[in-house]
């Protein structure tokens, strides 16, 4: 017996939901019939394609193999789909967002969601490996990064560029300066973003490129916190200029050390990037103006 498409649709679903209850919510059936599904595509197979366990789901090592072949399945389903229904599949649906920076993301959902009311936004940040990561392994129809590794799978469009800058509080003795360098922030608590960030990574070259170690840091999940903490008068953050409404209120200063550009594009895989709904958000998104 052959795997059906089916089997392989639901497979996918629980990969990009995952879990088999999401899986089921999103295709709108039981759950049983997911489980039962990916339970015979398995079997078909030989081999375990899903290690369960509380948190969710990962793939095995095959099931890796299989996923990029059922989710690709998936966007050929949806754009065939897309072709049946015409433009009345623009009025509902579903799109994944990921980004590793708020503000160009939540902007470019803002305007995509007044385009397209109806449509279901799932949107997360991540660190900015982390986000690399799941686009790579086709978990999102679209991300916002900065600085994407080259991928001739990818479709890119560039939106914006920025430089690295260190917000401080308005009280702050450095807040008057029009660039600092990092000697003057090494008897400061410097904030910046979890392991895996690109702000953690350029910081940590910049360190040993000019020889100076920060003493004191505090690691955070995500900007508004990072924000939140300078307020609170916890340090100086290091991230990329204008990243925020939350930030109003601090003053951003240049590092010197920090001078070079770094570009945001919009990523999509290139099938997926050519259904109507990722195309209409990488279009609003890179019509923006985010001087």
């Amino acid at each position: 017996m052959r795997a059906n498409h089916h089997q392989f649709v639901a497979f996918a679903y629980v990969v990009r939901e995952g879990s088999f209850s999401a899986a089921a919510t999103r295709l709108g059936v039981t759950q049983s019939a997911v489980t039962q599904h990916v339970a015979k595509l398995e079997k078909q197979v030989g081999s375990p394609l899903l290690f369960r366990n509380r948190e969710g789901v990962s793939l095995t090592r095959t099931g890796e193999e299989f996923y990029d072949l059922a989710d690709r399945l998936v966007t050929l389903d949806t754009a065939i789909t897309e072709r049946l229904e015409g433009f009345e599949a623009m009025e509902r649906g579903h799109i994944k967002i990921i980004a590793n920076a708020p503000l160009p993301a939540l902007r470019a959902i803002s305007q995509f969601r007044q385009a397209y009311p109806d449509v279901e936004i799932d949107f997360a940040l991540y660190a900015w490996s982390t986000a690399t990561r799941l686009l790579r392994e086709r978990r999102a129809d679209v991300g916002l990064i900065t600085d994407p590794p080259r991928s001739e799978d990818w479709e890119r469009v560039s939106i914006l560029k920025a430089r690295y800058v260190a917000y401080l509080l308005p009280s702050s003795p450095l807040a008057g300066r029009d660039l600092l360098h990092f000697r003057d922030l090494t008897d400061e608590t410097i904030i910046l973003p979890e392991t895996g960030s690109l702000t953690e990574r350029v910081v940590r070259e910049a360190q040993v490129k000019h020889g100076i170690r920060f003493p004191r840091t505090i690691t955070m999940t995500t900007f508004p916190l990072m924000c939140e903490a300078v307020f609170q008068g916890a340090g100086i953050a290091l991230f990329l200029a204008n990243s925020g409404l939350i930030s109003r209120g601090l003053v951003e200063v240049p590092v010197a050390e920090l001078s070079a550009s770094h570009e945001t594009a919009v990523i999509a895989p290139k099938d997926r990037a050519r259904l109507r709904l990722v195309k209409a958000f990488i279009e609003i998104a890179s019509s923006l103006d985010f001087r």
